[in-house]
């Protein structure tokens, strides 16, 4: 079964009752996980650092990252708070973490059992060491990131995972992990890639779905998709393929100020996907190729049968002038024309009698 995220990320814009209505609608639209973003916005970012160029599109706003990430800040508090009603409405709570204080704040008071890492992190090696060594279930994004620097930092996730915290870091340890036997288990056993394309919104010609085939190629680890496209066609798509998770953006209002807003699904639209991606996966089936139960009773219906195509008497000679291929299909097999031609009729048919020789 695709595990669905709703991605609420920072479309609280700050407000703690945002993000209640937004766990709320992920409930409703029936997703698996509602996911938030944690982090303390100066340790995130310098004081100079620039906004992408899609947030100031999408905001409106030239300002700092850091001006802008500091309106979006969640307190520990509101989290406590969040994942109690994620509890009492029976969905899962995930958040993505920035920063060290806040990676600690989900392992040690949250106690989560799996940690996202975000594709902007999947190169800052020591914070995906600390995942690592967290000893939870890791989700790791791959947006921007060539096989190389995936590699790099499935390296990172393999030492982290089986070597003791003396081991020292380093290059030629995170690869040696990798390469063993012991570092290849953890990995299959606790990391999913997310194949994803960071822009947003991303363009139809650069989302590349078959890439996730790339990935599971190159790596042999459960694979799922990270989507930024524009309405619900891709995720649905990439279920499709065989995303063993699917990962979208969603908000309460697309017009609402914020970075994320614009490229998100409104409650609606994340309903019509989640119930797209059940439907494909009811729809994909077991793979064995024969008659399906509703199928059958039509089986009767829609083939055909050897009959008479005209009052045919006794000991007449079958030919195929006497003798038509017509529905209902509960006779002779049409397979078997070649062997009634030429016999004589064993008793007299009327017109439209079903052959039986």
């Amino acid at each position: 079964m695709t595990l669905i995220i709703a991605e609420a990320g920072v479309n609280h814009n700050g407000d703690e009752s945002l993000a209640h209505a937004l766990v709320d609608a992920a409930h409703q639209a029936g997703a698996d996980i509602v996911k938030f973003q944690t982090f303390r916005a100066t340790s995130l970012v310098t004081a100079n650092a620039r906004q992408a160029d899609y947030q100031t599109a999408n905001t409106g706003k030239s300002e700092s990252q850091l001006a802008m990430l500091a309106r979006l800040e969640l307190s520990f508090e509101a989290h406590l708070s969040l994942i109690r009603r994620c509890e009492a409405l029976g969905i899962a709570f995930l958040s993505t973490a920035f920063d060290d204080e806040s990676l600690d704040f989900l392992v040690h008071d949250l106690k989560l059992t799996t940690l996202k890492i975000p594709s902007g992190e999947l190169t800052n090696a020591p914070f995906v060491l600390r995942h690592a060594r967290s000893g939870c279930r890791l989700i790791m994004s791959t947006g921007m990131a060539t096989l190389a620097e995936i590699e790099s930092a499935l390296g990172v996730i393999a030492f982290g995972m089986t070597q003791g915290r003396d081991a020292v870091p380093g290059m030629e340890a995170f690869m040696a992990a990798y390469s063993s036997e012991e570092g290849q288990a953890a990995l299959r056993e606790r990391v999913t890639l997310l194949h994803c394309t960071t822009e947003y919104p991303a363009p139809m010609g650069d989302i590349n779905l078959t890439a996730m085939d790339t990935l599971a190629q190159a790596f042999r680890l459960p694979v799922g998709y990270s989507d930024h496209s524009e309405g619900v066609t891709i995720p649905v798509a990439a279920a499709a393929r065989g995303a063993c998770l699917i990962e979208k953006h969603f908000t309460l209002d697309r017009t609402m100020e914020g970075p994320d807003h614009k490229a998100s699904l409104e409650p609606a639209e994340l309903a019509v996907m989640v119930k797209g991606i059940r439907d494909v996966e009811a729809a994909l089936g077991n793979g064995i190729k024969g008659p399906c139960p509703g199928e059958r009773k039509n089986k009767e219906v829609a083939r055909k049968s050897l009959v008479a195509a005209c009052d045919i008497p006794q000991g007449a000679v079958l030919d195929e002038h006497n003798v038509a291929i017509k529905r209902p299909g509960s006779g002779m097999s049409p397979y078997a024309w070649w062997d009634v031609l030429g016999k004589r009729a064993s008793h007299t048919y009327q017109a439209g009698d079903l052959i039986c020789e």
